[in-house]
């Protein structure tokens, strides 16, 4: 599969007259065409902020200060307001959080649509408007020539989520940025928008960052995943990998609090204790150093760096990196790690 989208050493950080929030701090990763990449990790870990990065929608005191991001091999950050407002919802289009916040409340849904096909396509209102019917129907929206004319808040809260999904998709773009794109959905509806974006991976190519808490949603629709921690990631790897033999101690601690089929009945979930720190006065060392079972002297000394891990016989060929100095499986061979001196 051919690199898609390359995210290197991205950081973002917000301005305030307390000090600088590094919200997303030398965050990489890669997205193929045709593949999934969750992202994962608790609220407050920068997920949405890197993506909002990615489509350089960060306003003030928010600001992009450093990385690259390569789409298609053009360096986004480097481009004009005018060329990355014609990627924007064309080549890369974003499902928000928050779909009642994201359209305007002024203007029927479908009108939105339109307007959202007619600024990238070379088509007439007419075959827009009947492109915007399909698109509400695709999503299991009931009557949809009559809902393409309701204004966003005449719709249920799932409805919202579909004809922002339908929006997103009028264009066909080669990357989907869906920002926990079912939270308003019922299983069922879950079940059949994934299953659609699965089909137009399968026939375009797309790419799609799935933003999501959900780590049974990961397990099912995507290829690898990367956990972030306090602005980082902290481990990234093939779901395979992942989810039977995880290395950081965070994404372990993730893992074992929701596989509720390991434990007898009547036992408490485990659970990470502590809390995440503040991004406004950054640790010196190991962010989960102080939530950690395997902390060590180093922990505190040193940021890990984000490695290529060893690789296990049970997973050939598996790209998977880690940042710590003591993996948490217990077969786990050390990573090579900076002298203090340097």
């Amino acid at each position: 599969m051919s690199e898609l989208l390359s995210v290197h050493k991205l950081a973002t950080c917000f301005h305030s007259r307390r000090g600088i929030i590094r919200a997303v701090d030398e965050v990489s990763f890669s997205i193929a065409a045709g593949e999934t990449l969750a992202l994962v990790g608790e609220s407050g870990s920068g997920k949405s902020v890197t993506a909002a990065s990615i489509l350089r929608l960060i306003s003030a005191p928010g600001r992009i200060e450093g990385g690259e991001i390569l789409f298609q091999g053009q360096d986004l950050l480097k481009l004009g307001t005018a060329a990355i407002r014609q990627i924007r919802g064309n080549r890369i289009a974003m499902i928000f959080q928050e779909p009642l916040s994201a359209f305007n409340p002024v203007q029927s849904i479908g009108t939105q649509i339109v307007e959202a096909i007619r600024l990238h396509r070379k088509v007439s209102r007419k075959q827009a408007f009947e492109q915007a019917v399909t698109l509400l129907e695709r999503m299991g929206i009931p009557s949809p020539a009559q809902r393409v004319h309701e204004f966003p808040h005449r719709l249920s809260g799932g409805m919202r989520q579909r004809a922002m999904i339908a929006m997103a998709l009028s264009c066909e773009p080669d990357l989907l940025i869906a920002d926990e794109p079912t939270t308003a959905l019922d299983v069922t509806t879950q079940a059949q928008i994934l299953e659609l974006l699965k089909e137009l991976q399968a026939a375009n190519g797309m790419g799609m960052l799935l933003i999501t808490h959900d780590l049974g949603m990961v397990a099912e629709t995507a290829h690898r995943a990367a956990v972030m921690y306090a602005g980082r990631v902290v481990e990234e790897g093939s779901i395979d990998r992942l989810f039977t033999a995880a290395r950081h101690p965070y994404t372990a601690g993730l893992l074992a609090s929701v596989n509720i089929e390991a434990l007898a009945p009547g036992t408490k979930l485990p659970e990470i204790p502590g809390s995440a720190p503040s991004l406004l006065n950054p640790v010196q060392g190991c962010a989960f150093a102080e939530r950690c079972n395997a902390r060590h002297a180093l922990c505190d000394k040193q940021t890990p760096p984000l490695a290529t891990d060893t690789e296990p016989e049970s997973f050939p060929g598996s790209r998977h990196r880690v940042a710590c100095f003591l993996p948490a499986r217990p077969d786990a061979i050390p990573l090579p790690v900076e002298s203090e001196a340097a």
